[in-house]
């Protein structure tokens, strides 16, 4: 038998094919701490919880495809830079059916939902409550601006979970920080961020010698505007080779 005639005897219903869906953590820092852009559900199953953006897959429809159509779609967001987080595929995760999702993860500034935020009342940038430290891992809460709990629907609180942890597992050895600052910044202003991602106190000699010593940031010689005492220093994020 040749592989074209297999093919045209070959039964696709022989096995139970389970669906395919994209779901997108897009995180950012409001306030000194991490949030991520949650849309409120308007059908079963989960009515009116909160979900992360996402949607199935097409069945012609590649996956970096299909987060990208749901990139615009659902987060209102058609730019962004978007790579894979890891893939979700327990038997019960979605009790419409058998379901396997992959998550795909962006770090942005707060500025960037500005406008999806204002168009659409079912999204929302919420705060992220992590109860374990450092890399320990585990399922996060959510809650509005308001500090009222909101309940994740799926197992989205999980999918959160693990963005939080490889975030912070990233920071020492990627310069993904640098997505949340502008162009300019100041050494305090990085270290706010990384005290948002990792959830503890730095060391301010200490962590700035290390970022310097990294050689991921460069001074420009300007000053930051509108400081009550001596300004700072403004630096740039060092292009890498």
């Amino acid at each position: 038998m040749t592989e074209d005639e297999f093919l045209q005897g070959y039964d696709p219903d022989a096995f139970a094919r389970p669906s395919m869906t994209v779901d997108l953590v897009l995180m950012s820092i409001v306030d000194g701490t991490p949030a991520a852009l949650l849309r409120r559900r308007e059908e079963h199953p989960f009515q009116g919880q909160w979900a992360l953006p996402g949607g199935f897959v097409g069945i012609d429809e590649s996956l970096d495809a299909a987060a990208g159509r749901l990139l615009e779609t659902e987060a209102g967001l058609a730019d962004a830079y978007i790579e894979q987080l890891y893939t979700f595929g327990a038997p019960d995760r979605d009790p419409r059916t058998r379901a396997i999702t992959v998550a795909y993860f962006a770090l942005l500034p707060s500025d960037r939902f500005a406008a999806t935020l204002k168009a659409s009342a079912d999204l929302t940038l919420a705060e992220l409550i992590v109860p374990w430290a450092g890399e320990t891992g585990g399922t996060v809460t959510v809650c509005s601006e308001d500090g009222e709990d909101l309940p994740l629907a799926f197992d989205h609180a999980e999918i959160l979970g693990l963005a939080v942890k490889r975030l912070r597992g990233k920071l020492d050895y990627s310069p993904i920080a640098f997505s949340l600052l502008p162009e300019l910044f100041t050494l305090r202003q990085l270290q706010d961020v990384h005290e948002a991602i990792l959830g503890v106190r730095l060391n301010k000699p200490a962590f700035r010698r290390r970022m310097l010593d990294k050689g991921w940031i460069e001074g420009t010689g300007e000053r930051e505007t509108g400081a009550s005492f001596r300004p700072a220093e403004l630096y740039r994020f060092k292009q890498q080779d």
